[in-house]
C-alpha cells in the first residue's frame, strides 16, 4: 500500500529501534498500553499530538503515528495534532516530510494553509493545518494527549477531556532554522519521531498477537 519511497523509509527506521533509549520505550509502552486498552474495548484509539504552536514535531507525530498504525496492521487508531496556540505547519517541517516520500499538497492560500497529506495512492489524504488543541476536528473527550514539546509539557499540566496524558518530548527543529544544519535538523527530528512512532505500533501489533497465544 506505501508508496516505495515511504516503505524504504519506513523499512530504515524499523532497523533502529534498539537506538531508541529505553526511558523513551517506556513512555512509548504506557501510550502502547493505551491504545491497546481503547482496542480492548471495542473502542477508537484517539491521540492527540500537542506541541507549542502546532507547526512542526506534533504534526509530524500525527502523521507518522497514522502511518505507522497502518504500517502495522493496527485498526481503528485516529491521529490528531494541535497546539496551546495555532500558526501554521512550517514549510520546513512540510519539506522534510516530502523527503522522506509522503505527497503533500497545499489546498488552501493564505496565512494557515490546508495540506492534503498521503503516504498511499489508496487511503484517503489525512488533513493537515495548524490549531488549538481543542479545536473540531480534534476531539474534544476520550483520548490520550501526547506532549511532544517541553513547554506545552510544562504549560498544559492537565489537558481538559484527556482520558490520558503521556509526554514524549522532542527537541524542536526550529533552533536551527536559517542555519546550515536546518535541513539535518529537520531531517533528523522526522526521522526520530517516524522512529519512535514505529516502535510504538510494533509494540500494540507484538503485545496483541502474545494475547492471542494466551
Amino acid at each position: 500500500m506505501f508508496n516505495p519511497t515511504v516503505q524504504s523509509y519506513i523499512q530504515q527506521r524499523t532497523g533502529e529501534f534498539e537506538t531508541i533509549p529505553a526511558e523513551r520505550r517506556e513512555r512509548l509502552g504506557e501510550l502502547a498500553g493505551f491504545v491497546e486498552q481503547r482496542l480492548g474495548a471495542g473502542q477508537t484509539a484517539k491521540l492527540t499530538f500537542i506541541c507549542t504552536h502546532n507547526s512542526r514535531r506534533s504534526h509530524f507525530a500525527q502523521l507518522w503515528a497514522r502511518a505507522a498504525a497502518d504500517y502495522f496492521g493496527v485498526p481503528d487508531v485516529a491521529t490528531f495534532s494541535g497546539g496551546t496556540e495555532a500558526t501554521a505547519f512550517n514549510p520546513r517541517a512540510v519539506a522534510a516530510m516530502r523527503r522522506a516520500g509522503f505527497v503533500i499538497d497545499q489546498t488552501t492560500d493564505d496565512s494557515n494553509p490546508v495540506y492534503e497529506v498521503r503516504y498511499t495512492d489508496t487511503a484517503r489524504p489525512m488533513q493537515a493545518f495548524s490549531k488549538v488543541y481543542n479545536e473540531f476536528p480534534n476531539p474534544g473527550e476520550d483520548f490520550c494527549a501526547v506532549m511532544t514539546c517541553g513547554d506545552a509539557d510544562a504549560n498544559c499540566p492537565v489537558v481538559p477531556g484527556a482520558a490520558r496524558r503521556v509526554a514524549i518530548p522532542y527537541e524542536d527543529p526550529k533552533n536551527y532554522d536559517d542555519t546550515e544544519r536546518e535541513q539535518s535538523a529537520y531531517d533528523e527530528r522526522c526521522a526520530q519521531i517516524g522512529r519512535e512512532m514505529l516502535y510504538l505500533f510494533s509494540l500494540v501489533t507484538v503485545n496483541n498477537a502474545e494475547k492471542e497465544r494466551t
